[in-house]
């Protein structure tokens, strides 16, 4: 272990903590328009800033390793229900942590996606869905930099202007051109191995 690494202290979590991480992922999980990724924002308030259940380093590292492994992106809140569960203490509440957290963000999102959907195919026509549908668009922006914003400050960075420059670079070469997106992350990688960033 990385003597860099900070470590949560001990947690002793109740029921009612569990009961709170649960019903805190699943009000998230209706919140998550763009995707569970575009609700960090909260998850950080929630889980480090009011909590103290995870450390900056954990919320960042659970992002940074859920967003470089192959799969769905939602697997980084698997990552911070292991943490929780780690910093209580044992695998068990590790494996309780995981189970909470994926079950509370996957089940509301997924009833209302599905139902949703279905009813805005069989009524696409119409101009409160055509509206809804692009007043939806100004919001998953909006949530979308929020998580780019906590990511940029949480890891020190906030001052870091060749950090943002290469950001908003990056967006507006994904906007305007069809380059495709590992060219930019790979670019940013050699950027940071090379200390530039």
């Amino acid at each position: 272990m990385s003597d860099n690494l900070q470590l949560a202290p001990h947690l002793v979590l109740t029921w009612h903590d569990w009961v709170a991480l649960f019903g805190h992922y699943l009000m998230m999980s209706i919140m998550s328009v763009g995707g569970a990724i575009s609700t960090t924002s909260e998850m950080h308030r929630f889980l480090v800033d009011q909590h103290h259940w995870l450390t900056e380093e954990q919320f960042s590292q659970s992002l940074a390793l859920a967003q470089a492994a192959p799969g769905p992106n939602v697997l980084f809140v698997a990552l911070m229900g292991w943490h929780v569960g780690m910093n209580a203490g044992s695998t068990t509440a590790a494996l309780c942590g995981v189970l909470i957290t994926m079950v509370g963000v996957l089940t509301p999102s997924t009833i209302i996606t599905y139902t949703a959907a279905r009813w805005a195919h069989d009524n696409r026509e119409l101009r409160p869905v055509r509206a809804f549908k692009q007043g939806m668009a100004p919001i998953v922006i909006a949530l979308l930099t929020s998580t780019a914003w906590i990511m940029g400050s949480s890891a020190g960075q906030g001052g870091n202007w060749r950090l943002w420059l290469l950001a908003v670079a990056c967006g507006l070469i994904i906007w305007r051109t069809r380059l495709h997106l590992l060219w930019l992350l790979a670019a940013g990688a050699l950027l940071g191995a090379f200390g530039q960033v």
